[in-house]
């Protein structure tokens, strides 16, 4: 993609970053380098949580960072295929940026933070749906944060945003199922490590118990009570047995 293209739009974001008060800028230098340690502790959080869960879940979970590094090593690939100078060397008239501009070789299309942070938004989305009114917004703010420092232009941004995310979608699809059956495997493991770190999976369901079942076929709850005695006891015992040789003299 051309640069200039979005070259306004970055001059425009770098005055608005100059423009800002301190403590704005302070936050978002700080926060474009912070948003991938949160996404990695939200990737343990969601591994830890799966522990107790069933294999697929547990799998979609180990997954997640997987295919988030698949993602960064095709950014790498990408960037060196295409060599795009960074735009705090190449945007004449820009202002300053807010971050040390990377060195030369260290080429800037597209974003590896954005592909990076877009990555793990959408794996974690997928393993964990109820955090991805958090996950998506950090990918955001990691995007807007690089061109907001001065070290991409906004299509680097744009570009790492949707690669990171359809990288992390097609991964997470295509690895499940055999992550899958390695978690199964892994449970059924008599070493240590290797069940803490797959789990035990969720805890087995108690047998159904039949309460004062008789001792075979044909006699359900409560069959004693039915003849005046408690199940087991004596006369319940008579009762099933029929009556005794010799116990009504009649007969003989």
């Amino acid at each position: 993609m051309d640069p200039s293209v979005t070259s306004g739009l970055y001059r425009d974001i770098t005055d608005l970053a100059h423009d800002s008060p301190s403590w704005v800028r302070h936050f978002v230098e700080i926060g474009t380098e912070a948003v991938i340690v949160i996404l990695g502790l939200l990737f343990l959080a969601s591994w830890w949580r799966r522990r107790s869960a069933d294999s697929r879940a547990m799998a979609v979970a180990v997954v997640g960072p997987l295919a988030t590094a698949v993602a960064y090593v095709g950014s790498e690939l990408f960037k060196s295929a295409v060599q795009e100078e960074r735009p705090c060397r190449a945007v004449a008239g820009a202002a300053a940026s807010l971050a040390t501009c990377p060195p030369v070789g260290d080429w800037s299309f597209p974003s590896n933070h954005s592909t990076i942070a877009a990555a793990a938004a959408v794996a974690l989305a997928i393993a964990w749906r109820a955090i991805a009114f958090l996950t998506i917004p950090l990918a955001l703010f990691a995007a807007f944060s690089r061109v907001f420092v001065g070290v991409h232009y906004p299509h680097d941004v744009a570009v790492g945003l949707l690669f990171g995310g359809l990288v992390a979608t097609l991964v997470v699809l295509a690895l499940t199922r055999p992550a899958r059956a390695l978690i199964e495997t892994m449970r059924t493991s008599r070493t240590g490590v290797v069940v803490w770190f797959a789990g035990r999976g969720p805890a087995p369901e108690p047998a159904a118990q039949w309460a004062g079942a008789g001792p075979g076929p044909g006699y359900g709850p409560g069959y004693g009570s039915a003849h005046g005695a408690a199940p087991g006891s004596e006369p319940d015992h008579q009762a099933r047995q029929g009556p005794v040789a010799g116990s009504d003299r009649r007969y003989r």
